[in-house]
């Protein structure tokens, strides 16, 4: 597969640490020190899951190198929406005038990004679709509690969005080598390590030292299983960008596999935890860096459990 373009948004407002500390009772130091967040990205009054996404795709249209009324599949991935039947999908199809795209909602907590394109995959696969619109928009702070002092100071917003094709249709387009994804709610907590209950608890996180260890080794799973299939190792990647959930995390995944962390790539210390958007956004804030042979690993822990990722050749 290859991409087309990418976009993405993050509304302009920030919210620092200091915020929380009358709503929580956790210091900006003691936060800093164990998330490795400064500040955290927040819709401003009128934004929510839909307009973020239709922004994120604003921003891809400029080097799209078709009309977009050629997608044929639209897949919208989160686990915070506004809508579960008026997805974002829907929303987006009609905003664009895409009349011939399959419209598919996929939700695998802080996976759901790969999962969604791996459900790309198996369209391009069975022949079913030749062009594709990954969406993926997450409104965290719809659903966060901010006066829980396990997890109500870690989320952020923010949207991104990939146009993916099965065959090339410019030079130079960056190619999606291998995904990989697996669901993992039979490891530990499992289901209960995070939740999101929309009527009653919102986003709740009551076991956070099950979920840093296995997001530390599955994390490290995926990258170990996508570059074994092409036959090198993770310290052959030029950059790793992991699921933005915590700073610390991403110092053990660096720790265990032995590769310099200025190979990591972040914007969790700005924008929080973005959830199943974070990594592909991360990975198109850093676009412009990359260079013609940079190979890019993206890995990702969700709750539920679940982890993935993919494997991106510049």
């Amino acid at each position: 597969m290859f991409i087309n373009a990418q976009g993405h948004y993050v509304p302009s407002l920030r919210i620092g640490n200091d915020y929380f500390f009358n709503l929580n009772g956790l210091t900006s130091e003691w936060i800093l020190q164990r998330t490795g967040i400064s500040t955290r990205s927040r819709t401003a009054e009128g934004e929510d899951a839909h307009t973020m996404g239709l922004e994120a795709i604003k921003n891809a249209l400029p080097n799209l190198p078709y009309p977009i009324e050629e997608v044929d599949l639209i897949v919208a991935a989160s686990y915070s929406p506004i809508d579960t039947v008026g997805t974002l999908a829907h929303i987006a199809q009609r905003e664009f005038n895409m009349p011939n795209a399959k419209a598919v909602y996929v939700s695998s907590a802080c996976s759901s990004f790969a999962n969604g394109l791996e459900i790309i995959e198996g369209y391009f696969a069975m022949g079913k679709a030749s062009k594709a619109l990954i969406i993926c928009s997450e409104h965290n702070t719809a659903y966060s509690n901010e006066t829980d002092p396990k997890a109500g100071h870690l989320w952020g917003d923010a949207a991104v969005a990939l146009f993916v094709s099965k065959d090339r249709q410019q030079e130079n387009e960056p190619e999606i080598l291998d995904i990989f994804t697996r669901g993992l709610g039979h490891v530990g907590k499992g289901p209960e390590g995070v939740s999101l209950r929309p009527k009653t608890t919102g986003i709740s996180m009551p076991y956070g030292k099950d979920v840093f260890i296995h997001a530390c080794k599955y994390m490290c799973e995926v990258l170990n299983v996508l570059t074994q299939k092409i036959n090198i190792s993770v310290q052959d990647l030029t950059y790793i960008i992991c699921h933005q959930a915590n700073l610390r995390i991403v110092a053990n995944v660096q720790h265990q596999l032995e590769v310099p962390m200025e190979r990591f790539l972040n914007n969790i210390q700005e924008l929080g935890n973005t959830g199943s958007a974070s990594a592909a956004l991360v990975l198109s804030q850093n676009w412009d860096k990359m260079k013609k042979g940079d190979l890019v690993g993206l890995t990702v822990f969700g709750g539920g459990y679940s982890s993935g990722g993919f494997l991106v050749r510049f």
